[in-house]
């Protein structure tokens, strides 16, 4: 199974719509809903979470879990029945993220550093949410160091939850590589719940290296699917090459991709605001440039553009070579 991680600023609900329509992804999580001590209104929830008027699946058809963030079990727990009776097919806890101003206030990964707060974050919500509607939870190896991943890892697992997600880096680490899938294998192991490991999978190869090191069949891609989002059809291929097509499969190419781009173009010009929209196209064709040549090219023209007119025209030159 391929997963599509959530990514703060990034992928949230108009890259995913794209990214599932190149194929490949069985299931993402949407970026982080922010919790504190109320119960959100809907429309909070729809602005992250958008595809929950579409049975909380993207166009394309993927199921989106909706992740919370947050540290009061009570209050993660109201929130979560609400997002279970909007139609969300799972939900999931969010116990990794590094950024300083959610660790301040006890979100994210400072959770790690209380593995009983853990088991009480997850039994509340777990006991709140309907028993057809897995909850899982994302963590990382640990805050300063991963001395007691294992033990964060058997408190989540003890809450109730169906699946975990293991970035294999600390806290610590941020984003730096490398990402320690054999310390995720420890985890796999003493827990009885299905384990996916994410972090520093940008090809195949690092694909076929994170299960094996791992233990784990489950895969979470994150800024590598942004990277070639032909990845998981890649991966998919490698793990089963019959699976699609008698035809050698060599990627997703450029010229296949850009009518998503355009789609991409048209999303950003309709559901954000004007002066948001040129930054985001030009954000994902940063990310893209590490593997297509023409995405860099296309980067290199549309750096300093801000006028999304300017864009349109691009796209029309583009789209008559």
């Amino acid at each position: 199974m391929i997963l599509l991680a959530p990514m703060e600023g990034l992928l949230d609900f108009v890259l995913r719509d794209i990214l599932t329509r190149v194929g490949g992804v069985d299931r993402c999580v949407s970026e982080f809903i922010r919790v504190t001590h109320a119960l959100l209104p809907e429309r909070a929830f729809l602005r992250i979470v958008p595809e929950l008027d579409n049975s909380g699946r993207t166009p394309a058809g993927v199921p989106v879990w909706a992740q919370l963030l947050g540290s009061d079990p009570a209050c993660l727990a109201e929130n979560a029945a609400r997002l279970a009776e909007m139609g969300a097919p799972g939900i999931d806890l969010n116990f990794g993220c590094p950024a300083k101003v959610v660790n301040r206030h006890g979100g994210g990964a400072a959770l790690l550093q209380d593995p009983e707060l853990l088991t009480q974050i997850v039994g509340a919500v777990r006991r709140a949410v309907p028993a057809h509607i897995p909850v899982s939870a994302k963590m990382r190896l640990g805050f300063n160091d991963a001395s007691r991943a294992v033990e964060c890892a058997q408190a989540i697992a003890a809450g109730g939850a169906n699946e975990l997600v293991v970035h294999a880096r600390t806290k610590a680490d941020a984003y730096r590589p490398p990402a320690y899938w054999d310390r995720v294998n420890d985890i796999r192991l003493a827990v009885a719940i299905p384990v996916a490991a994410n972090g520093e999978v940008w090809t195949v190869d690092d694909a076929h290296k994170c299960r094996q090191a791992s233990g784990c069949e489950m895969v979470m891609l994150g800024r590598g699917m942004v990277v070639n989002p032909g990845l998981a059809l890649s991966i998919r291929h490698a793990i089963n090459p019959g699976g699609t097509g008698a035809e050698p499969f060599d990627g997703v190419s450029w010229e296949a991709l850009l009518p998503l781009v355009e789609a991409f173009w048209s999303l950003v010009c309709s559901r954000l605001e004007r002066r948001q929209q040129a930054g985001r196209l030009k954000q994902w064709l940063n990310f893209m440039r590490r593997h297509y040549p023409q995405a860099e090219l296309a980067y290199q023209e549309l750096r300093t553009v801000d006028d999304p007119e300017v864009v349109r025209l691009w796209l029309a030159r583009v789209r008559s070579v």
